[in-house]
């Protein structure tokens, strides 16, 4: 079974990240949705919210999981006994830090890095974009596949 996992702190979860699941399944027989716990970073949206909202979306489809997990993403991604990563990529500093990423996680742990470029119409949509406009009380909801709180 080929596993890939699809790690970042999706707070919030967006229709690009949406976008790159669902062609991860045409590539990939499961794909692990990885919530990275990050202690320097802040959170908008409590960690317990975008995991339950996460597993509620996707739970008439069993080939994607979600898990949380601490530390390295390759560690995460040798407990689950996958062999990939699953990246979006939206620009050129996207695609040099997935890059420097890639190789990094390469070096490491021999895991490959599979790169999905954003589809145009979603290419400017960010979760920091959300996260602001949410903070201002704009409606989001085209933006984001999950109701927010």
């Amino acid at each position: 079974m080929r596993t890939a996992i699809f790690p970042g702190s999706f707070d919030p979860f967006t229709i690009g990240h949406l976008d790159i699941v669902e062609r991860g399944l045409q590539l990939f027989d499961r794909v692990v949705i990885g919530i990275g716990r990050n202690s320097m970073k802040g959170e908008t949206f409590p960690l317990a919210f975008r995991v339950e909202s996460l597993k509620d979306y996707f739970k008439s489809e069993e080939r994607v999981a979600v898990d949380v997990y601490d530390g390295l993403t390759v560690d995460f991604a040798r407990m689950h006994g996958a062999k990939f990563l699953l990246r979006g990529v939206r620009t050129v500093q996207d695609f040099e830090y997935e890059q420097a990423m890639a190789e990094a996680n390469r070096q490491l742990d021999g895991i490959e890095t599979v790169l999905l470029y954003a589809r145009p119409e979603h290419a400017y949509i960010s979760s920091s974009l959300v996260r602001e406009l949410y903070s201002y009380n704009r409606d989001v909801s085209r933006l984001v596949p999950c109701r927010l709180p």
